[in-house]
């Protein structure tokens, strides 16, 4: 089992901007069919985790929720929950849940699916094993950063997707 961050960010280092939007991101032109698409990467997850911030965008941006994997959210508030839906409102470190998130996606891998902070937490406490990074041609000055603590990640693959440059890491474990 590998536990993945798999985003899109600006190439200053935001996956949104300050008021949580992503217009910038759908505005680029991106082959969904072409390699490291999301698409193909979804089928072998097994389980999602993510801050309160990138549920409720999908809450909001959605018109039904559109994962049938358990989707962990780690939330220290009441949020509303999608009809048949499997979310599980967690608090705390990431280690704290990390063996039910793990088990919930039998076998196969986690996504890590933002925001950033969250990425952090799980790579800080040695729970994040790749960054799957989509950059996008366009600079956002201010935002949602891609990652919040500093990290020492290891390139393992690079790919253009029209305008994106597609990148694949692996995150280096503190020793």
């Amino acid at each position: 089992m590998t536990t993945h961050y798999y985003t899109a960010s600006s190439l200053d280092g935001f996956i949104a901007t300050a008021d949580h939007s992503l217009e910038w991101l759908f505005a680029q032109d991106f082959d969904w069919e072409a390699e490291m698409p999301e698409i193909a990467f979804a089928e072998t997850i097994g389980a999602l985790v993510m801050g309160s911030g990138t549920y409720e965008w999908l809450l909001r941006n959605q018109e039904t929720w559109e994962y049938t994997q358990p989707a962990w959210v780690f939330t220290h508030r009441v949020l509303p929950q999608p009809d048949g839906a499997d979310i599980r409102f967690v608090h705390g470190s990431p280690s704290e849940s990390f063996a039910s998130i793990e088990a919930s996606a039998e076998g196969k891998d986690v996504w890590v699916m933002g925001g950033g902070d969250i990425a952090s937490q799980f790579a800080e406490e040695g729970l994040l094993d790749e960054a799957w990074i989509q950059f996008a041609p366009v600079t956002l000055g201010a935002g949602k950063p891609l990652f919040t603590k500093p990290l020492q990640l290891d390139l393992l693959g690079v790919t253009r997707n029209r305008d994106f440059a597609c990148t694949r890491y692996r995150v280096r474990q503190l020793q």
